[in-house]
């Protein structure tokens, strides 16, 4: 809510167990990932895997103002949800804690009462881009992987796709 200034820096970390029938971050580190971008918005321009362990998965995202993020996913050990921001007037500690499923019942009622849903679809289309950009880097032994990468080859597919169907 700005009572840190700009935000310069995050970090948050969530469980990221696998699940077979989804990419690595798409089963539980969906959620470490949405709370990293509820704090510094869209501007993601390219991620690396920094860290691939059975245990823990580390993925650093550059936005395009010089701004870092960073998502820690834990297999063991380390549990919940949570992480720490660093603006140009302060930290603060306790960003992306689960609070229950009541915030998310109260942004479903909005949206169905008003059809205006409570994340951009910018925003969406980012999240699901970081974590393909993610799975890329690990795919690539830690390459720095851009965004828009993985939006033209999604894009490029959707293409092929629509030709294949006609």
């Amino acid at each position: 809510n700005g009572s840190i200034g700009k935000v310069l820096r995050c970090e948050t970390y969530s469980p990221c167990h696998l699940e077979k029938t989804h990419p690595d971050l798409f089963w539980y580190g969906i959620h470490g990932v949405e709370s990293l971008f509820t704090v510094m918005g869209t501007g993601c321009q390219s991620v690396k895997r920094t860290e691939n362990t059975p245990d823990l998965d580390v993925v650093e995202g550059a936005w395009q103002d010089g701004r870092v993020g960073i998502f820690r996913g834990y297999r063991k050990g380390k549990s919940g949800y949570g992480g720490t921001a660093t603006g140009d007037r302060g930290t603060a500690d306790d960003i992306g804690k689960y609070d229950g499923y009541a915030p998310l019942v109260v942004e479903i009622v909005k949206f169905f009462r008003t059809g205006k849903p409570p994340v951009s679809s910018k925003e969406t289309l980012e999240i699901y881009a970081f974590m393909e950009a993610a799975d890329e880097s690990k795919r690539q032994g830690g390459a720095e992987i851009t965004l828009e990468s993985v939006l033209d080859k999604a894009r490029s597919e959707e293409h092929t796709s629509e030709l294949q169907s006609h």
